[in-house]
């Protein structure tokens, strides 16, 4: 048994009771009201789900199990998974434990190669990616051990074990996804010298001489690992676990959400929005053709992407994270230099706008800058970053709400009339 499971083994039953007390003393206490704008609102700040991996607090963005983002930028990608499951960062020999356990299970089977292989070469990223995570549920342990007779007690073993095995592969995934549907040449295969993030990069094939690029997808994998329980990619995934589908399943239905625009897919539109200005006026814009440039979208009746944030009313902390880290390594490129005025002219612009509840920027508005000076520059792979990141959470929060024995998600519908009779009687 590793580390990890000998830890979640010790920490979950102390959390599994104290939540069967709290609802046993309290479970009628009225924790959240509902009005008619946020049934028809997508059920936005409506209280009704858990997710005890992270928070998004609106004033102070995403929180890992009580640690503040900002106090996690160092942080490794397994470090982070690590968090999310246990609530606290592992130790020395727990880490290294861990990194070897991903090693052991990196191994992708041939069929997913050829799979991948007989796709349209033309096929989304997206598509690939995904088809690749829903075909390797051929070896669910989840599956295979439920129809067994698997006891209720042990479904957060078998979901560790499919969680595990998915994270140890899908950098290798992702990184063929992009070679194949790029034309990058033949696999690489991976150099398990190096840490998880790192042999991501190594099998990208992508120039990384002094190693920034590495510390970059690091950085990036970490910030969008977890962003709470309802963001779309969250949820969806803990509604189709929640029927007790294993991980495969619940995972490639959530990342499915994650390829929409109004998800994961509006990095690659705020780069676009960002290298169309530098287009229009030929470099870097000076703040007073940004100002205007940002009133000309806005009255033409678009959006400028990366600005705004359903549960946000701060800056996001993830895009200080990436704001700090251009500052540092790419001070010059004129890409990330767009970037950097935008976020000092287009906040001024929006609040001016009376309908606009938050002005400041989001994650978005500054990962793909990043991505394009190091060579990244195939806009539609973006998403599937995401979903390697993304892939840390969903999987995390699927592990404890087994553990915890939730039920299946089951909110309660009415049709639009019997909405009307309520609020006019």
């Amino acid at each position: 048994m590793s580390k990890l499971h000998q830890k979640l083994s010790e920490v979950l039953p102390k959390q599994i009771d104290s939540i069967k007390d709290m609802l046993k003393n309290h479970g009628d206490k009225v924790v959240s009201e509902v009005t008619l704008k946020q049934v028809y609102g997508g059920m936005r700040g409506v209280k009704g789900l858990v997710c005890d991996t992270s928070e998004v607090p609106p004033d102070k963005g995403l929180i890992i199990r009580g640690i503040e983002l900002k106090n996690l930028w160092e942080a490794s990608p397994e470090e982070i998974l690590w968090l999310l499951l246990v609530g606290e960062m592992p130790n020395g020999d727990e880490l290294k434990d861990l990194q070897q356990e991903l090693v052991n299970r990196a191994n992708v089977p041939q069929y997913v190669w050829d799979v991948i292989d007989n796709m349209p070469a033309d096929s989304h990223p997206m598509t690939m990616f995904n088809t690749a995570i829903l075909v390797l549920q051929h070896d669910s342990v989840f599956a295979q051990q439920y129809d067994e007779g698997m006891a209720k007690p042990e479904y957060w073993k078998a979901t560790l074990e499919d969680f595990l095995n998915i994270v140890a592969k899908i950098p290798a995934i992702a990184a063929y996804v992009y070679r194949r549907r790029f034309n990058k040449g033949p696999r690489i295969e991976p150099d398990y010298s190096k840490d998880w993030s790192a042999n991501y990069v190594h099998m990208l094939g992508l120039p990384d001489p002094n190693g920034d690029f590495s510390k970059l997808m690091r950085l990036y994998l970490t910030l969008h690992s977890d962003h709470e329980g309802g963001n779309a990619s969250a949820f969806t995934s803990t509604v189709v676990n929640s029927t007790l589908a294993d991980l495969y399943y619940s995972l490639s239905a959530g990342l499915n959400a994650l390829a929409g625009p109004l998800h994961g897919l509006a990095n690659q539109e705020c780069l676009k929005w960002v290298l169309d200005t530098m287009e229009q006026f030929g470099g870097t814009p000076t703040d007073e053709q940004l100002e205007k440039f940002a009133w000309e979208t806005l009255n033409a009746g678009r959006v400028i992407p990366g600005y705004g944030h359903a549960v946000l009313r701060i800056t996001d902390p993830r895009f200080d994270a990436f704001l700090s880290f251009g500052k540092k390594y790419m001070p010059e490129d004129p890409v990330f230099q767009t970037v950097a005025k935008v976020f000092e002219v287009v906040p001024t612009v929006l609040k001016q706008v009376q309908k606009i509840n938050d002005p400041w920027p989001n994650v978005d508005a500054g990962s793909g800058a990043l991505l394009y000076h190091y060579g990244l520059t195939e806009f539609s792979y973006y998403t599937v970053l995401f979903s390697v990141s993304r892939a840390l959470g969903i999987g995390a929060q699927s592990v404890i709400s087994r553990a915890y024995g939730l039920p299946i998600t089951r909110p309660k519908s009415l049709p639009t009339s019997k909405y009307a009779k309520m609020v006019n009687s």
